[in-house]
């Protein structure tokens, strides 16, 4: 079965970290663009970062440039999303995705993705 499980969200104080994990099953990560994207409650789900497949370049929101880092493990089938200099603001549901439209980043149209796992929550206090 084809799925991609998100896992390692939680709890934490405005400036922590936490690290994300993206696991696929059922197919080879390597082979795709991954993104992370985020929903909060009454809001869209926004795009946060993207890691392509072919040259393992990265793109991310302007909002956590600066902040998060994406990486890939294609041995392990993980993408991970590291947060660090977390606020407030940051809080929502995360999600990871396959870029359907080909094997580069380019923008963060949720509807270019698709095979989104459950999601892991994220809760930053201030």
């Amino acid at each position: 079965q084809v799925q991609l499980v998100e896992s390692g969200g939680g709890l934490v104080q405005s400036g922590g970290s936490l690290r994300l994990s993206c696991v696929a099953s059922g197919f080879g990560l390597g082979y795709f663009a991954i993104g992370w994207f985020r929903q909060a409650p009454g809001k869209e789900r926004e795009g946060v970062s993207c890691i392509s497949t072919r040259d393992g370049t990265t793109d991310y929101a302007d909002s956590v440039k600066g902040r998060f880092t994406i990486s890939r493990d294609n041995a392990k089938n993980t993408v991970y999303l590291q947060m660090n200099r977390l606020k407030p603001e940051d809080s929502a549901v995360y999600y990871c995705g396959v870029l359907r439209t080909g094997y580069y980043c380019s923008g963060f149209e949720a509807t270019d993705y698709d095979r989104w796992g459950q999601g892991t929550q994220v809760t930053v206090s201030s």
